[in-house]
């Protein structure tokens, strides 16, 4: 237990008038003033130095009582266990192991006596004395150069009737405490049956059970820490199990034991996917969510790029189509705005991982575009900006990678404003549907557009072909101004324009041969005329129709 700040802040305020009293009382000694009585002195309220006492002694009796109590009787379980594990070479194997089961019979009997004039206590020592216990039939066969028991098989067997019986006894107590160390235990067993299948059977058990607790009872705290202690655990079997003793190196597990972490993953997703219905997406539940999201994909992301390299692109596939199904479920179920975007950005990411290790460099920078195409769909139908801005920026990021590291240009650096145009069409697309303001990051993916097509055809074509190649981009902006009837794209095109004049100007007029020049200069001259008659005509339109519809007016 925590000292209160009330507590503390009564602390101060009683030192510091305490020498505010002394420092008056020199004053007046050194002026030779009479001092208050006693009676007209500065107090303390009677109220705040009797609750400050309260406090006080409520301080006093939670050390006494809560953590001596728990000191005690951990350091106890730390003596007994030192006597069990001491190497006794003249006494039978089983001796250790029956005075352990003597003392916790002890310790049970005593918490089953104290249960009504010392629950706190009681409660400690039962624990104490089921681990114990435990400990007990551990020592059937380990710390000792003989053995009680010499089958590792059957001293499996007996630490997992061990556990199940302290799991048993821990949900009929409805005490997170005793589930707290039961599923330690569990885990624990697990492990030292030193099987892969045992391993994840034991822990799909345990993990079965946790997602139980987590629904009935929605104990969020108990149901991180189960998560932890389950991927630890199989973190524990990959680096060669050295709760055993084993050297702490990495092994290669059959291939069940590194899709369990898929599993595991599934499993735990259902904790939170059917929690109780009044239990909001609060912290607790976002926490969750970002436990088994980080353990259970960062531990299989570790081992894929260590030891399963040769299905790297195979499993990441897997893992991303069980993580983007599962945001899938969530936002049809309760439309989850956090454990949604979690789960589909792992899923994107897992993607991105298959994508990289399937294809050569630069050609996967051209799918990593093209699946930012795929994270804008499912994000509109998710309807979350928080996914929508965060691709954006991992476009970019793959576009200036691809920079980086391609090393030359080719005709594949064209699908970045591809992606763009389309990236921009489909947020323009479902914007009503959806009723999501996406304005914003339309021209973000039209401006991405309108600078990737003229630097990548400047490294693409001819130099002498530049401006020309420049020109029926903005041809291009002005269809589709007029086929999708969208200004933006007319903005576009005047803005190319103004590029490729620029670039002539400055450019082609200096370097390009007499006959390219002339070719560039008159091109463009009639293009630019013939938009300039197109824009006098639009306008001379629209000009009469505003005069005719006038006249109706008038004539009304």
């Amino acid at each position: 237990m925590e000292i209160s700040s009330d507590a503390l802040d009564l602390d101060r305020l009683n030192a510091y008038l305490q020498n505010l009293e002394r420092r008056i009382s020199r004053i007046e000694t050194h002026l030779q003033i009479d001092s208050l009585s006693e009676e007209e002195g500065l107090k303390l309220p009677a109220g705040l130095t009797q609750k400050f006492s309260n406090q006080t002694e409520t301080l006093e009796d939670t050390i006494g009582q809560y953590w001596f109590a728990k000191v005690g009787i951990v350091f106890l379980l730390i003596g007994i266990v030192f006597l069990l594990t001491f190497p006794y070479q003249n006494l039978p194997p089983l001796i250790p192991s029956l005075t352990g089961f003597v003392l916790a019979a002890v310790m049970l009997f005593i918490s089953r006596y104290s249960s009504k004039s010392l629950p706190f206590l009681s409660h400690y020592i039962f624990g104490g004395g089921m681990i114990l216990f435990y400990f007990s039939v551990l020592r059937l066969h380990f710390f000792s150069e003989v053995h009680f028991v010499e089958s590792p098989a059957i001293e499996t067997g007996l630490l997992l009737i061990a556990s199940l019986i302290y799991l048993l006894i821990a949900y009929r107590r409805k005490s997170v405490y005793l589930n707290f160390i039961g599923i330690t235990l569990a885990a624990s067993s697990a492990l030292i049956s030193n099987n892969s299948y045992a391993v994840f059977i034991f822990l799909l058990a345990l993990s079965i059970y946790l997602v139980f607790l987590r629904v009935k009872f929605s104990w969020s705290g108990l149901f991180g820490y189960g998560i932890s202690i389950v991927f630890l655990s199989n973190l524990l079997w990959f680096f060669n199990n050295p709760l055993i003793g084993n050297e702490a190196v990495i092994q290669v597990r059959p291939i069940i034991s590194f899709y369990s972490l898929l599993v595991f993953c599934l499993v735990f997703s259902g904790g939170i996917l059917y929690r109780h219905k009044d239990e909001k997406e609060d912290s607790k539940v976002i926490s969750g969510t970002f436990i088994n999201c980080l353990w259970g994909y960062g531990l299989f992301l570790m081992l894929s790029l260590v030891d399963y390299k040769d299905i790297l692109p195979a499993s990441h596939l897997i893992a991303s189509l069980l993580f983007l199904i599962l945001a899938v479920f969530f936002w049809m179920k309760e439309e989850s705005k956090y454990s949604t975007f979690l789960y589909s950005m792992l899923g994107y990411s897992a993607l991105s991982v298959a994508i990289i290790s399937q294809f050569p460099k630069p050609d996967f920078f051209v799918w990593l575009s093209w699946q930012s195409v795929l994270v804008v769909s499912t994000a509109i139908w998710f309807r979350s900006k928080i996914i929508i801005v965060a691709n954006f920026g991992m476009y970019l990021l793959i576009f200036f990678s691809y920079l980086a590291l391609a090393g030359s240009f080719g005709i594949i650096s064209l699908s970045f404003g591809f992606v763009a145009l389309l990236s921009a069409r489909i947020l323009n697309w479902k914007k009503d549907r959806l009723d999501l303001k996406t304005d914003m990051m339309r021209i973000a993916y039209l401006g991405a557009a309108f600078f990737i097509f003229p630097y990548a055809l400047y490294h693409i074509v001819p130099q002498n072909l530049v401006s020309l190649s420049w020109t029926v981009v903005a041809l291009i902006y002005y269809f589709l101004s007029t086929i999708l009837k969208n200004k933006k794209y007319r903005w576009m095109a005047l803005l190319t324009f103004l590029l490729t004049v620029a670039h002539i100007i400055f450019v082609d007029i200096t370097t390009l041969d007499p006959s390219f020049r002339i070719v560039s200069f008159i091109a463009v001259g009639i293009v630019l005329v013939a938009i300039s008659i197109y824009y006098a005509r639009v306008k001379s339109k629209a000009a009469l129709l505003s005069e005719e519809d006038s006249l109706v007016d008038h004539g009304k």
